[in-house]
């Protein structure tokens, strides 16, 4: 994986501080991997604040569920932090390390699949972006409250494409409001970064029941 120190504006509404490719993740080749398969695969964050379980659509998401899946699976989730806080709004994990670093992935853009159907509402799991609809990559968000209004699909075009959503927390929204009620600051050029490091120790797909 590729490391460099965070040198990115992170302005504009649920921007990706990184959309560069670099490096595709180990393990998304070949082999079956864990969730691969399923139609609703849940994701497990294990967090210095606790557990959230997150269940992912594949059948209104396909692309978007592919990339995360192939990001969890290659760990690449693994000593992230979640590097914006807005209360009210969503907390936004995929980039940064607990060290200040960025972690990138060569993996190319997704399509973006905001016309899906599925709504940005409170618990719901959407793909970060830039102002370019189609530049989400392994950046995620999860919604605080109803942002349907500012964040949904009405068009496809710049202005109005939207954010797709690809999942929902179905167990740890009280983590999620922790994390939510962390005190926060502009540090460089990010803002709404937590004083105290929120990580994700772990990431993975549940397999099983």
């Amino acid at each position: 994986m590729v490391h460099r120190v965070i040198a990115l504006a992170a302005a504009g509404l649920l921007v990706a501080a990184c959309q560069k490719p670099k490096q595709e993740p180990a393990g998304a080749a070949a082999t079956v991997q864990p969730g691969q398969n399923d139609s609703l695969p849940v994701v497990v964050l294990e967090t210095t604040k606790g557990r959230i379980v997150m269940q992912l659509d594949r059948k209104a998401a396909p692309l978007t569920v592919a990339n995360i899946l192939a990001h969890v699976n290659a760990h690449f989730y693994d000593g992230l932090v979640f590097h914006r806080v807005v209360r009210g709004f969503v907390i936004q994990a995929g980039v940064l390390t607990a060290a200040g670093m960025e972690k990138l992935s060569n993996a190319p853009p997704v399509p973006n699949e905001a016309d899906n159907g599925l709504k940005n509402v409170r618990g719901s799991v959407g793909l970060a972006r830039e102002m370019d609809p189609q530049s989400g990559g392994v950046q995620f968000y999860i919604n605080l409250a109803d942002n349907s209004a500012a964040l949904d699909f009405r068009a496809k075009d710049a202005k109005d494409w939207g954010y797709a959503v690809f999942g929902k927390v179905t167990a740890g929204m009280d983590v999620v409001d922790k994390i939510a009620a962390v005190r926060t600051v502009l540090q460089g050029n990010y803002t709404n970064l937590p004083v105290e490091p929120v990580i994700i120790t772990k990431a993975y797909v549940q397999t099983g029941t």
